[in-house]
């Protein structure tokens, strides 16, 4: 295990339940954002779920590789779909977020990936 996965993978679990949890609770200003690139309201429990058990894979990941390198390919994708979902439609103002997030997501795997 490397202690820069685990710092890295503990963040990116701590952002994307905020995320789930802001899915799931209907918080406005996400709601607008996400109904806006065209995603219907029905799909947030399913989008929700994704990352937690993304987050709770990079947090298992730390003491099982291969859970956490399933994690992080899994929010790899998750993320890589964000961000053409928000291209597909110009939203400029909402790819920077998704992008970071997609790296980070890259970076934790990487991470896992060399270290286990």
């Amino acid at each position: 295990m490397s202690l820069a996965y685990a710092i890295v993978g503990i963040v990116l679990a701590l952002i994307v339940l905020f995320s789930a949890y802001a899915k799931l609770t209907r918080d406005q200003k996400l709601v607008d954002g996400l109904t806006g690139l065209g995603v219907p309201l029905r799909m947030f429990p399913a989008l929700a779920a994704c990352e937690i058990a993304g987050a709770v894979g990079l947090v298992i990941g730390i003491w099982w590789a291969p859970l956490g390198i399933a994690a992080a390919v899994g929010l790899v994708l998750y993320f890589v779909g964000a961000v053409g979902a928000h291209l597909r439609k110009s939203d400029f103002k909402g790819t920077p977020n998704a992008a970071v997030l997609l790296l980070a997501s890259a970076a934790g795997l990487v991470l896992r990936v060399l270290s286990a």
